[in-house]
This record gives structure tokens, sequence and C-alpha cells, in this order.
């Protein structure tokens, strides 16, 4: 099945690639219709040069699927080290060798780079659990029949969060020069966590929820009590992730960002966009369980459903508060990607609360528990006002000391209120630390 499925995959990707290179100038046209035309002809030739990446990372995909499968997670999530590496890379080997777009156009080389390494990093775990490589196209088991029924309806409600994305962007480039960079800048602090917690826990129990047997009350049981562990899991993490972008953004941004051209104004922007990217990150990462419960259960068509509503009402919802809000509010215009990124909170949590509410009918009630949820909350917002005090103590010192004092601060709190209230995973790290210090001091 593995070898049908890369067989197919090979050749619809190839397809798509070969598709959207000769296409791009029109995907870029509806994408960037803002864009001037210097802009648009280098994210042509950018665009142009990533297709063939993007092909790639769909193989490196197949990979992660057949390692997930058999329950090896930890090869196919670092193996994106590769890539970054290889866009890094290029970023030192080139940076003072060639101007802004010449430099960019090498690193999109090295992201194509990347992603074949990406690939091939995976490439000898998985010959060791299938053997060997020998692409099939066939249809005939009924497993590969499965796969590609399952598939399309997955395919859709994935397909249209990137969308949305693009919807994000194509609005961005009417709000002025940088408006774009900055949303990008700010989306890529913000899928951090929900790569880190809300896709690894989703990855990590869609196996074993799947393999639920038993009558329908023992399957809604143990999905109940997974799902609610997986919520507990990913809200830990990310409400203090929530929280850190919404009341202390501009100390993130500064010290990963704020360097060369990147002022300290930039930072503070790239915050705005990131506190309203805050609203729905809980939702976001908490959806993507509930969407694999429903995976679990062989529906892949309501996820769908209510990823499709999610587009449509945060485009719609995007539209007004970027382009439209801030003029009525007198506001800058620049400020209405912050706009942007609120609209797509709030569609967030509509498709999250529609998701877990068609749930519970099938399977009893779900959703993390609110003495839960507030002690979560309760660690993070002191945490924030200890790191405000800080931040206005100690503002003046230079992005990294900064963060460090504040960013460290803000975490300890949040870890020591959350072993002070009994959290399991406050007490299970710290309880790791102490462990890990009292070993040492012996030695």
């Amino acid at each position: 099945m593995a070898n049908a499925i890369f067989g197919i995959l090979a050749l619809v990707t190839a397809v798509v690639v070969l598709i959207g290179v000769l296409t791009t100038p029109y995907i870029v046209t509806i994408i960037a219709a803002g864009f001037e035309e210097e802009r648009r002809d280098l994210t042509i030739t950018l665009v142009r040069i990533l297709f063939p990446g993007a092909g790639m990372l769909v193989l490196s995909a197949w990979c992660l699927g057949i390692l997930n499968s058999h329950h090896r997670f930890f090869i196919s999530y670092t193996a994106p080290v590769a890539w970054n590496a290889a866009i890094i890379a290029a970023l030192l080997y080139f940076g003072n060798r060639v101007d802004l777009p010449g430099l960019a156009e090498m690193t999109a080389w090295g992201s194509v780079v990347g992603s074949v390494l990406q690939f091939g990093v995976q490439l000898p775990t998985v010959l060791g659990l299938i053997h060997r490589i020998r692409p099939q196209l066939t249809l005939a088991s009924a497993h590969i029949r499965q796969v590609i029924h399952s598939f399309f309806p997955v395919f859709m409600s994935r397909g249209v969060v990137q969308i949305s994305a693009f919807v994000d962007a194509g609005l961005a480039s009417f709000l002025g020069q940088g408006a774009v960079v900055a949303l990008n800048y700010a989306q890529s602090l913000y899928t951090l966590p929900v790569s880190l917690f809300g896709m690894s826990v989703s990855a990590a129990e869609l196996p074993a929820m799947s393999k639920t047997l038993g009558t329908a009350s023992v399957v809604a049981e143990t999905l109940r009590h997974r799902l609610e562990e997986g919520l507990k899991r990913i809200s830990f993490f990310i409400v203090p992730s929530a929280v850190a972008f919404l009341a202390l953004g501009d100390v993130i941004a500064a010290v990963l960002y704020q360097t060369g051209k990147f002022t300290r104004n930039d930072s503070i922007y790239v915050w705005t966009i990131l506190a309203g990217a805050a609203v729905g990150l809980l939702a976001s990462t908490m959806g993507r369980l509930y969407s694999s419960t429903y995976y679990a259960l062989r529906d892949t068509r309501t996820p769908l459903r209510y990823a499709v509503l999610r587009v449509a009402l945060g485009g719609a919802l995007g539209y007004f508060c970027s382009l439209h809000l801030p003029r009525l509010l007198g506001l800058d215009a620049k400020l209405g990607a912050a706009g942007i990124t609120v609209a797509s909170g709030i569609a967030g949590w509509i498709e999250f609360v529609l998701l877990r509410r068609s749930l519970n009918k099938r399977i009893g009630r779900t959703g993390l528990p609110m003495s839960y949820a507030a002690k979560l909350w309760a660690g993070a917002l002191l945490g924030a006002a200890l790191g405000w005090g800080l931040k206005f103590l100690v503002g003046g010192w230079h992005p990294i000391p900064l963060a460090i004092v504040v960013l460290g601060a803000y975490g300890t709190c949040y870890f020591a209120v959350g072993y002070v209230f009994g959290l399991p995973a406050a007490r299970a790290i710290i309880g790791r630390i102490l462990r890990m210090a009292g070993l040492r001091s012996r030695s």
C-alpha cells in the first residue's frame, strides 16, 4: 500500500508542480494583487523556484505518514531541521555576496535543497519498515481505495486553511509597504506553538485513537478519555503562549528579529499582529485534536464542512477588519494586519465550538475542565504581570538580555503557579529539573 500511495503521490505532485510553475504569474496576481511591478516580478521568480521544493515536501509527508503509523514520531518531526539548516546556510553564505533580491532567490534555492534533505533524512528509517520502494499505480487494493476516499475530504479541509492564509496575504498586500512581511513574521511565531503542541499531540493521538476497538460505548469512552488528556497537554503550553503573544509580543519579536533594518517600531508592529493572532491560538490547536478524533471515527467530512465555514467567515471578517475598520476608527491603515489575525481567531473559535458540539452528540460530553483551565489562565496572567513589571523596569536593555529576564521570569512564574496548583505537567517538569540538579550536585 505504501508503494502504491508513493506512486500516486509522485505522479499527482509532479503534475501539480508543473502546472504551478507554468501558471505562477496568474497565481501571484490572485494572491498578491496589491504588489507593484518590481515586487510582483520577484515574487513570481521565488514561487517558481519554491514549487519543486513543495513537491519534495509532499514526499517527505509520505514518509511521515508511514512513520506515524508505526509510532515512530521523532525522526519525522525533527527532519525539518535539515530543511531549516539548508535555508540558514544559504543566508549565511550568500548574505554578503549578493543584493537583497538575489539573496531572496538563493534562499529559495536553499529551501529546495532543504526539502530534498528532509525527505532523505527520513528515508533510511522508512526503508527499514517497508524494505524497498517500488512505486506502483494501482487501485486494486481495498486499503488503497480507502486511503484515497479518506484523502480528499482531509485534503480539502487542510487546503482551505492554506487558502485562508493566501486570503490573509492578499488582504495585507493592500495595507502598504511592510504589511505582508510583518504578517509573515507574526505567522511564523504563531505557528510555532501550533506545530510544537497542537500538531504534535494530534499526530501522536491519531494512530492510538484509530485503533480503538469494542462496542460503541467503549469506543466513545476511550475517545473521550484520550481527547481530554490531549486537550490538557495542549492547553498547558498553548495558554501561556497566547498570553505571552498578547502581553509580551514586543519582547518576543525583538529578540528574534530586531537587528539590522528591523527596528523597535517594527517589533511593536509585529506585536500588534501577534496579539491579534493570540485570540484564536487555543481554538486552532484544540480544534486540530478534535479533527483527529473525527478522523479516528472515519469521519473526514464533518471537519471539512466546518473548515470551509471558518475560511469563508474569516475572509469576510478579515476584509472588513483590515480594509475598513481602521479607517472607521481613525487608525493607521497598516494596523489592518492585526484585524486580519483577529478575524481569523474569531472564525477559529466558531469552528472549534461547532466541532466540539457535533462530537459531543456522538461520543458524549468533551472539553477542557473549567477548573483546569482556570488554573492555567491564573498562572499565565500572574506570569504576564511579573513580566510587564520587569519590562518597564529594564525596558532599555538590549533585546537578548531583556528577553532572558522578562520571558524567563514569565515562564518561571507560570510553572511555579502550576506546581502550587498541582498541575501534573508542571509538577513533572519541575520534578525532573530538581532531580537533574540533585544528580549534578552529588556528582
